[in-house]
């Protein structure tokens, strides 16, 4: 298949033995079963969310889309996992539930409590050692490179599990084949396998764009009590995420731009971390989940991609509702 890409910005991620692709209608997850079979799921994206007014207000889409991310993602997880260690292909998994709420729960609050409150508490030990009470900034900063050393020990320690490199693997996939259609290539494993493995929306940078605004926004504060101080942190995640999603979004947009080409080069390396190179048949399940996602947007026929076996004929409910 060829095409000229439609002007919207698709995503995904890697589940466990397959890839989950977004486009604006619908969602679609592809998991290579057990038997070798790549099994695939589907649902409609929450209209509101996805193609209505929220869609187009700036920062607020930001923060309500990555709210809704995860939970797609983490319904798509659960899917994945039921797939790639059953022994029949029998599905009865349920995508609702305090199972997908406490996952997401406990998920926000371990990244909060570790990237957030961890480094508040380091940063404020070094003042009271060092004196820097008179410099703020100075500890701000401090805080900010202890903030983005943990992700970077987190990322390169769960990068040594077997199973968390495959994971990676399929990452890789999803980025190598958005980035084969967003330049008009044939959708088959050997030339999306010619593709960069990083792509500038991917979520590895959004995080290092969150730790680099959060520096800037926590130092317009200064220094307050300790309690402040974390109380801050937590409640400004949303503005620091909304800021974020749009600077992500604004370069992304602005590739032409050679200044902007530059500025992103950490963002690109970082994915390193976060990708390893896909085989072919990691390839082949991006590819296939991408495709069930075209056919969705009227962008490829029901002939030319692989048959749903699980889909949902009514959009999920956004988060809270």
């Amino acid at each position: 298949m060829s095409s000229t890409p439609k002007p919207f910005s698709y995503g995904g991620q890697a589940v466990i033995e397959g890839v989950m692709m977004r486009g604006a209608h619908k969602f679609a997850v592809a998991v290579r079963n057990p038997q070798g079979k790549i099994v695939i799921h589907e649902e409609p994206l929450n209209a509101a969310l996805y193609r209505g007014r929220i869609a187009k207000t700036p920062f607020v889409r930001g923060l309500v889309g990555l709210w809704d991310a995860l939970g797609l993602g983490t319904r798509a997880l659960m899917w994945s996992a039921d797939v790639a260690i059953k022994e029949d292909e029998e599905d009865t998994t349920s995508f609702s539930g305090p199972v997908a709420v406490g996952t997401i729960a406990v998920s926000l609050l371990f990244s909060i409590g570790l990237f957030f409150i961890l480094p508040t508490a380091a940063a404020s030990g070094i003042d009271t050692l060092l004196g820097w009470q008179d410099v703020p900034f100075l500890v701000n900063l401090t805080e900010g490179v202890i903030r983005l050393l943990l992700l970077l020990a987190y990322l390169s320690l769960i990068s040594l599990m077997p199973d968390v490199k495959r994971l990676f693997g399929y990452h890789g996939a999803e980025h190598k084949t958005i980035n084969a259609y967003e330049a008009g290539a044939e959708l088959t494993p050997e030339v999306v396998a010619k593709y960069p493995i990083e792509h500038p929306r991917c979520g590895t940078a959004f995080l290092l764009t969150v730790f680099l605004v959060s520096v800037v926004v926590f130092g317009l504060l200064g220094r307050p009590s300790f309690i402040w101080l974390v109380i801050s942190r937590i409640l400004l995640v949303p503005v620091i995420a909304g800021i974020s999603y749009e600077i992500i979004r604004f370069t992304a947009k602005n590739l032409h731009n050679p200044i902007i080409r530059i500025l992103i080069i950490p963002n690109l390396a970082l994915q390193h971390l976060t990708t390893r190179q896909p085989d072919l048949q990691m390839i082949e399940v991006a590819i296939a989940s991408f495709k069930r996602v075209l056919v969705s947007e009227s962008l490829l026929s029901e002939t030319e991609a692989p048959p749903v076996t699980d889909v949902v004929t009514e959009a999920a409910p956004a988060p809270g509702d």
